[in-house]
């Protein structure tokens, strides 16, 4: 009998703690706002594991933990793009491309971030069957969930906090009044960086996490980080336009501008 709930009742890291006592073999289905995921286990350890709107090919997976070239990544697509990653990992391993080792590990890295954007999943469903529905081409891993468990209680609590301090999306930002003196000595990510070009009261949140690529606990630490910093703060957006606005001056001086834009693009010569 399939074990189905609600994300809202049952957390992820309450499943994994769950499969991992039990010991549990099956293949665990998610449907969220995110999308939708499969995670499969085989006698409490985590087995596989994949978006359904995300390449998870073997030789995608490598190239993402450079392990292959984007020129080889491409020649595998051309020429062996109807193998199974079993035979392309057989194949790639004789080759001398990649060692045993690589394509394990990448295929643990992967699976493992997998799990981890779950636990920002508060909302959806969820079901869970006791049959192992592993596809015979993919290559199965078998990894502890003990230190998983616990970066996922970490996480949600720091989701909490972050949802607490950035309760809503829909609203914008703008920079603080005098930005130029909150810079000199603020070091930013590059993350960071991305979400400073698009600050401006006419662009929402969310419109910036999607411009910049980031998940909405990314955009959240990143938007927190700021904040606490002095740079932006959080105001209502002003009429948001359909195409996102990318302002990288938050002062009308012109030498202050002309500073800003120094600083600027000293920084981004750094990273």
């Amino acid at each position: 009998m399939a074990l189905k709930g609600n994300l809202r009742d049952f957390t992820i890291t309450q499943l994994l703690n769950l499969v991992n006592l039990a010991k549990k073999t099956g293949t665990l289905e998610i449907q969220g706002s995110g999308g939708a995921a499969k995670v499969m286990f085989r006698e409490g350890k985590l087995a596989y594991a994949q978006f359904s709107n995300e390449d998870a090919s073997l030789a995608s997976i490598l190239h993402r933990n450079k392990k292959i070239t984007r020129s080889q990544r491409q020649l595998i697509a051309n020429r062996a793009s109807q193998i199974s990653d079993k035979e392309l990992g057989l194949l790639l391993i004789n080759a001398g491309y990649v060692s045993q080792d690589d394509i394990l590990t990448s295929l643990q890295t992967y699976f493992i971030s997998v799990v981890q954007r779950l636990f920002t999943w508060v909302e959806g469903v969820f079901q869970f069957e006791q049959t192992l529905q592993l596809p015979e081409d993919k290559i199965a891993v078998r990894i502890d969930l003990e230190n998983l468990i616990i970066e996922g209680a970490r996480q949600m609590r720091e989701w909490e906090l972050l949802q607490d301090e950035i309760p809503s999306l829909d609203m914008a930002l703008k920079f603080t009044d005098r930005p130029e003196t909150n810079l000199k000595n603020v070091n930013l990510s590059v993350e960071e960086w991305r979400v400073v070009s698009y600050v401006n009261p006419k662009n929402s949140i969310q419109q910036i996490a999607r411009a910049a690529n980031l998940s909405d606990m990314e955009i959240r630490k990143v938007v927190y980080g700021l904040l606490q910093a002095g740079l932006i703060e959080i105001v209502r957006p002003g009429g948001g336009p359909t195409r996102i606005t990318k302002q990288m001056f938050p002062t009308t001086n012109r030498e202050e501008q002309k500073n800003l834009l120094s600083r600027l693009v000293d920084r981004i010569r750094s990273l």
